[in-house]
């Protein structure tokens, strides 16, 4: 589902990088458990497993009946945070993982989970000091 980018070059060919930092703008989920916080859960933690990422703690706290969910899956490869907005239908996430966990692997269990129709996804190498290290890719669903 990724294009080949020199993000994800520059990854392989140095491993010891911090890691890629990963920023999802998720419109219109079509799945009701996006406002449902134990599915949430349940989606984070899947999705840091299928990533190879270790889950230290979840924090989710939710804004009541129609507000939206906050939080954040602690990881010891750093973090997966998610913050909805029901009212606009929008989900914000960011994922950042280092070692060999797999960010794209992560955002395919999101995109399962929520069944966006958009989902926007902006990586960012952390760790290099050029300046060609963003690279934004933008989608629609094809859920």
């Amino acid at each position: 589902m990724y294009p080949t980018s020199n993000v994800a070059e520059h990854h392989d060919a140095a491993p010891h990088l911090p890691g890629i930092h990963v920023l999802l703008d998720i419109w219109r989920p079509r799945n009701p458990a996006s406002l449902d916080i134990s599915l949430i859960e349940k989606m984070l933690r899947q999705a840091a497993q299928v990533a190879g990422a270790t889950v230290l703690d979840v924090k989710l706290h939710s804004f009541g009946e129609s507000g939206g969910i906050t939080g954040v899956a602690i990881l010891a490869e750093s973090h997966i945070t998610i913050h909805t907005w029901p009212e606009l239908e929008y989900v914000a996430m960011d994922i950042f993982m280092c070692g060999a966990c797999s960010v794209r692997a992560c955002s395919e269990v999101i995109k399962d989970f929520l069944k966006p129709e958009i989902f926007t996804v902006s990586e960012h190498q952390r760790g290099v000091p050029d300046a060609t290290r963003d690279v934004n890719v933008n989608h629609k669903a094809d859920n």
